[in-house]
């Protein structure tokens, strides 16, 4: 036995070197508890190819971390513990990426190997026991006489069934050896039928050899895109390379023109390998469906040779219907039939024509084809010939009177017959001799043959015309000897004559005048009537006939013979005749409308005669009507309820007095005034229709007497009429102001309103809303606004009147605030009001001496700021408007220490005398008049002010009055007297 080979020492001692680093590892491990992971840790990538690394670590919260390489990066993603990359490109043989993370000041580390390809390559994979460790160890390669080998550390025990020292092939070597794993490089769908009928199944088998391992290879049969069948054969034994899947599928009509493909997938990623995918060349399947009936074949029993005949064929239930094929053919002849499709439906049709050499007896074939399947129908044909017969004339133009023979004949085997009368054998001509008469003149001789054919008799025919040659014949018939034709329509005037050759016919008067154009569509007129001499003529000889052409005409009536409008005077005698024109003479009634009765005779005129008759004019072509008016005039005469005696005109009222006179024609009516202030006044009238020209309606009439006078040219009436004047009611300001005002106390009377209008309209008003009550004295309470209707037999007129009640002024309330006494220094205000209408004018009364006093701007307000001795006293507060003059007197008091009285008594009385003496020059030097004044202007100027007041002896009265305590108090006043209040202040 050999010895090891070098390289078995060295793959031996790589075993070694990799178990010392396991042992080293797990003594790291139990030294140090966090570390990091690189997965996967090795990696076989074929060159060019792409590759993902997860590093990753247990340090709860590394500093930082990543992925040390130099291959090319596509994309990175990150977590708080780890990180996944891409490389891509991988091209060098060999390269060692590392993981790291900074964890706790140390750095853990952990490195990885990855390994390029081009192709599976020959491989000895050996399993040993090494130590486990946290991590994935790498792997150890080496080399053996059957190529690389990869030693790959495992658990000691190995797994079951799996003893130390094993070798596991892994590829192909150069060399020779088994594969670990191949690629599908071929995938292989077994060939589909040409043609699969709709319903039955169809096998789909697909073949994949040698591709392997079995356990990663997974097969999908597609119809299209769409996944049909998926298997994967995981669970086969490692070395099982290839595979088979065979499915059974219904064929359906969408499957038509479907491909169906096999797709091989190898998954190697658990290996650290890619997933290999190939898929086979597409198979095309074709479906169809043939019905089990044979086509329908249209075709006729018999076809006569050189003649041409459709034939059809068709046949339903076809998928596709478009890919069948149809034969069609007589005998050895093959037809080219036009196809037709509609669904599944197919029709062909084609013209069948014969020849001589096909005479006797064919089969017409029709076979549809489709699917390698064909349905197919035949039809027996008869092809025979039949020649048409042949008619001879011996003469086909003769003079009458001479003898003619005419000859029948057909085919060898035909039987003719010549007008009726058969020849004596099949084969045989007929013959007839005939002595030519005008009779026989485009005579028809018929020649008729038959011939039986397939059971069935055939017949043909020919037929020949013999003209005759004799002289011209006028028939009344053709040519009557008297013509009537009606006026108007166009004829063609005919006068036929018989004779062959066909004669000429000329018609024209006797007396040489007109020519009729016979044989031409024309009018027919009343001046073609009269007497012509018609003559016919040819080779053969010459005839003449006299004919009377009479034209005929509905009835005219004229405006002559019968005019539209007649007019009878009343009382005169008259008729009504109307004359009438036509061919024949026509026959003229009168009725009038709406009666039956035909008027005849002289007629006592009378105005019901007057009315609409209508006259008609009858005859055979005809009949004409026409409409007259007969008018019956009259003198004028007067009615009393067209033209009343009495009448009464309304002012305002828009109406004219209506005067109709009865007269025919209408007469003329005229009013005029006849006496008092009518006299030669015109009377404006009412037209007698709503004319647009009617006269204006007046704004004034005068009453009287007028005569009315009608006229027309058949005489004259005259009437009296009375007219009065009357008129509707109307109030204004100046009968019945909008306002009025009354006193409180004063008798109670009713309202200033009255008003205009014939007859004297009565008026009464009432209060809107509550009724005025009944009271004898007016009262505040009847103010309010009314409303006054005034009434009489021609309408009513309202009008709206506003009542004001005004009453004497009354000082309701006289009041001081504080309403106790006043202390020296202090401030009061008198308030005084007073209810009055209009509203009253306030004045007020001081007590002499007292200075500084306030009022407000209508002096309702009485204002004292800082009262004084002088301010005690009585104040008095009088109301004053148009009606009257009313006062009430209040006292007040202001009251102090007893010291502070005597002082203030001194001062006071000093004071008073200097204001008495200023009062008296001012009141001589200003020559202060009764009026209001403003008392504040005065304050701030320094003048005195004159206030609003009667009585001019209350200077003199009593000055303040000092008291403990006393409350203000008012009492009324006389109304007499006037009194002066005069207030002097400085500046």
């Amino acid at each position: 036995m050999p010895g090891p080979s070098p390289g078995l020492h060295r793959a031996l001692l790589g075993l070694w070197a990799a178990l010392g680093l396991g042992l080293l590892g797990l003594s790291a491990v139990a030294q140090e508890p966090f570390w990091a992971d690189l997965q996967p840790r090795v990696a076989l990538v074929e060159r060019g190819g792409s590759l993902w690394l997860n590093c990753s670590t247990n340090c709860p919260r590394p500093e930082r971390g990543g992925l040390e390489t130099s291959l090319r990066r596509n994309g990175t993603q990150r977590g708080l513990r780890w990180l996944a990359r891409q490389l891509v490109d991988i091209r060098e043989p060999e390269t060692q990426p590392v993981c790291f993370f900074r964890c706790a000041r140390r750095t853990l580390q952990a490195r990885g190997l990855i390994r390029t390809f081009r192709e599976f390559t020959a491989a000895t994979l050996l399993l040993h026991d090494v130590p486990s460790s946290p991590g994935p160890a790498p792997w150890v390669t080496g080399s053996s006489p059957s190529g690389p080998t990869f030693w790959i550390p495992m658990p000691s025990p190995p797994g079951p069934g799996v003893p130390r020292g094993v070798q596991l092939s892994l590829g192909v070597s150069k060399s020779g050896g088994s594969p670990l794993a191949e690629r599908p490089d071929r995938v292989e769908l077994v060939p589909l039928p040409a043609w699969q009928p709709v319903g039955e199944n169809f096998t789909l088998s697909c073949r994949v050899p040698g591709a392997g391992p079995r356990a990663s290879l997974t097969l999908t049969l597609l119809r299209g895109a769409q996944e049909l069948i998926r298997r994967s054969f995981a669970g086969e034994p490692p070395r099982a390379r290839g595979a088979v899947l065979t499915a059974t599928v219904l064929a359906r009509r969408e499957d038509h023109g479907a491909n169906f493909s096999c797709r091989a997938e190898l998954d190697l990623r658990p290996h650290g390998l890619g997933l290999f995918e190939n898929i086979s060349a597409p198979r095309e399947l074709r479906t169809f469906a043939l019905s089990p009936d044979a086509p329908r074949l249209a075709a006729p029993r018999l076809l006569e040779v050189g003649s041409e005949r459709p034939v059809s064929c068709a046949l339903d239930g076809l998928f596709p219907a478009w890919e069948a094929g149809v034969y069609l053919a007589l005998g050895d002849q093959r037809l080219s039939p036009d196809v037709t499709l509609e669904g599944d439906a197919l029709m062909a049709t084609a013209t069948a024509t014969a020849s001589a050499e096909q005479e006797g007896a064919r089969q017409l074939v029709c076979s549809v084809t489709l699917g390698g399947e064909s349905r197919e129908t035949r039809e027996n044909m008869t092809v025979y010939s039949f020649p048409a017969p042949l008619l001879t004339l011996s003469e086909p133009s003769v003079p009458e009177g001479k003898m003619v023979t005419v000859t029948c004949a057909a085919g060898a085997r035909a039987l003719v017959t010549l007008d009726g009368v058969p020849a004596a054998f099949p084969g045989q001509p007929a013959q007839l001799q005939v002595n030519a008469t005008e009779d026989d003149d485009r005579r028809s001789f018929f020649c008729d043959a038959t011939l039986e054919v397939d059971g069935e008799t055939l017949s043909k025919n020919d037929s020949a015309e013999l003209r005759v040659l004799y002289a011209p014949r006028l028939d009344d018939s053709d040519c009557p000897r008297s013509w009537t034709w009606p006026e108007g329509p166009e004829q063609t005037l005919r006068c036929e004559a018989r004779g062959n050759p066909a004669p000429s016919v000329h018609c024209a008067r006797t007396d040489g005048g007109a020519v009729l154009a016979l044989g031409l569509l024309g009018p027919v007129t009343r001046a073609l009537a009269g007497t012509y001499r018609c003559t016919a003529a040819n080779a053969q000889g010459e005839a003449v006939k006299d004919v009377t052409l009479t034209v005929e005409y509905a009835p005219a009536l004229d405006s002559v013979g019968c005019p539209e409008r007649i007019t009878w005077l009343e009382g005169t005698e008259a008729s009504l005749s109307c004359v009438a024109h036509g061919v024949p003479p026509p026959n003229v009634s009168c009725v009038r409308s709406g009666e039956a009765r035909v008027i005849e005779g002289l007629l006592h005129v009378a105005r019901e005669h007057a009315g609409t008759y209508r006259c008609e004019a009858t005859n055979a072509r005809g009949s004409a009507a026409k409409n007259v008016a007969v008018t019956v005039e009259y003198g004028p005469s007067f009615e009393e309820l067209g033209c009343p005696s009495n009448w009464t005109w309304v002012e305002g009222a828009g109406r004219l007095f209506s005067c109709e006179v009865d007269g025919k024609p209408q007469p003329q009516v005229e009013c005029v005034g006849s006496g008092g202030s009518s006299e030669g006044v015109l009377l404006p009238l009412a037209p007698p229709d709503s004319s647009p020209r009617a006269p204006s309606i007046p704004s004034h009439l005068a009453p009287g007497i007028y005569i009315c006078n009608a006229t027309n040219r058949h005489g004259s009436r005259v009437k009296t009429v009375a007219v009065s004047s009357e008129s509707a009611p109307q109030m204004d300001e100046s009968t019945c102001p909008s306002h009025q005002t009354w006193l409180e106390g004063t008798e109670a009377e009713a309202l200033a309103c009255a008003a205009r209008g014939r007859p004297s309209p009565q008026v009464r008003c009432s209060r809107e809303g509550a009724p005025r009550p009944q009271r004898l004295r007016v009262s505040r309470e009847d103010a309010g606004t009314y409303r006054c209707l005034a009434t009489n037999a021609h309408g009513t007129d309202a009008r709206t009147v506003t009542v004001g009640v005004e009453y004497r002024p009354v000082v309701a309330e006289l009041a001081a605030s504080p309403p106790g006494g006043v202390r020296p220094g202090g401030n009061f205000t008198l308030t005084c009001r007073a209810e009055a209408w209009p509203p009253a004018q306030i004045s007020w009364r001081a007590p002499p001496g007292a200075l500084n006093i306030g009022l407000s701007s209508n002096n309702s307000t009485l204002s004292v700021a800082g009262a004084l001795g002088s301010h005690g006293g009585e104040y008095e507060c009088a109301a004053t408007n148009a009606h009257g003059r009313h006062a009430r007197r209040i006292t007040v008091r202001v009251a102090g220490p007893w010291l502070w009285v005597a002082v203030g008594g001194a001062a006071g009385g000093a004071a008073l005398l200097a204001a008495g003496a200023g009062l008296a020059f001012y009141v001589r030097s200003t020559a202060c008049k009764k009026g209001e004044y403003n008392v504040q202007e005065a304050e701030s100027s320094g003048e005195a002010v004159c206030l609003n007041g009667a009585g001019g002896g209350a200077a003199g009265g009593s000055g303040a009055e000092a008291g403990t305590e006393a409350a203000g108090s008012a009492e009324e006043a006389p109304a007499e007297g006037e009194v002066f209040a005069i207030q002097l202040t400085s500046a």
